[in-house]
């Protein structure tokens, strides 16, 4: 699954590790996120989020 980086703050978002403190289970992918999910660092919603070059 690929990872997917908050371009405002630079958060990556690991599918294999999740967001469990804010109800995103390991193995969820960037796709399968609530859409009133937000960066757990700076708050800015999915649509600020570009797939990782990593």
């Amino acid at each position: 699954m690929k990872k997917y980086v908050c371009v405002v703050c630079g958060y990556i978002y690991d599918p294999a590790e999740g967001d469990p403190d804010n109800g995103v289970n390991p193995g969820t992918s960037f796709e399968d996120i609530p859409d009133d999910w937000v960066c757990p660092l700076c708050g800015v919603g999915k649509d600020q989020f570009e797939p990782s070059e990593e």
